[in-house]
């Protein structure tokens, strides 16, 4: 299946992501706060309130205050939540309510493309958001250099997985209401038990081994070791996960909006 979606999809794809950008950059600002705001919220939150009852936390043999131990968690976090909002509830718009993926067939580019125009804009926003989060966080010191950087790759390969499995969602919901369903069942327990508030191992056993079936489990890990510089060949593990989950629900996705938009 794989082979066949991939012969379908060329460069073309790109004039998707064109057209969401030229529309992102008449909203960029309401777009832009979340990211610059949302971590200022929850440091002060946790830094100033939880974090003071928390006292720290262990990682690497070592002790660290907690809102240290949360802030990559937070930037994975935004990295989900941009990928997927945007291939569910912004792209189900776009799909049904504005018809503009019925525009879009009527050009020369392919459901293929458009589909992939669309995850890769999803990657896109995720990226962004993350280096203004980047930005934020360093200001408080809790981003090491240059390590840090290589959060900005994994965003986009974080952006694709959650874009793939939200578009998913998008083409096998009836209606937009129902991705409640999914960001209850789905989202929710990956924000609370992926490891971003608290470490894994302080779970029960069976628990743990459930968190690391959740791709924002791996997501967080290499966040949290790229933002303190703790770079070991384990890492290859959670990057390998994130690309297989992007390699499955890829070609998943575009199947169900094939089989949804094409009679």
């Amino acid at each position: 299946m794989m082979k066949k979606i991939s012969a379908r999809i060329s460069r073309r794809y790109i004039r998707v992501w064109q057209r969401n950008l030229t529309v992102y950059r008449k909203t960029w600002k309401i777009s832009f706060l979340p990211p610059l705001l949302e971590p200022l919220f929850y440091i002060l939150a946790f830094g100033v309130g939880l974090g003071a009852l928390v006292g720290k936390v262990a990682y690497h043999n070592s002790e660290i205050p907690y809102v240290r131990f949360i802030a990559p968690a937070l930037i994975a976090v935004n990295i989900m939540y941009n990928a997927f909002f945007e291939n569910t509830f912004a792209s189900f718009v776009r799909m049904y309510y504005q018809k503009t993926f019925d525009a879009i067939l009527a050009t020369p580019l392919t459901l293929e493309e458009i589909i992939t125009g669309e995850i890769v804009w999803g990657a896109t926003k995720s990226v962004i958001a993350s280096f203004v989060m980047i930005v934020v966080i360093s200001f408080f010191g809790f981003i090491t250099y240059p390590h840090g950087l290589l959060i900005i790759p994994l965003a986009l390969l974080g952006g694709i997985a959650f874009g793939s499995i939200g578009m998913f969602f998008t083409g096998i919901v009836p209606r937009i209401d129902i991705f409640n369903l999914p960001i209850f069942l789905f989202i929710t327990p990956m924000f609370l038990f992926s490891g971003t508030f608290f470490p894994i191992e302080n779970l029960p056993f069976w628990a743990q081994k459930l968190a690391f079936v959740l791709p924002l489990t791996h997501l967080v890990k290499l966040t949290r070791s790229f933002s303190f510089g703790v770079m070991d060949f384990d890492l290859l593990w959670n990057v390998g996960y994130l690309l297989l989950f992007s390699l499955v629900f890829f070609p998943l996705a575009i199947f169900v909006m094939h089989r949804r938009l094409i009679k």
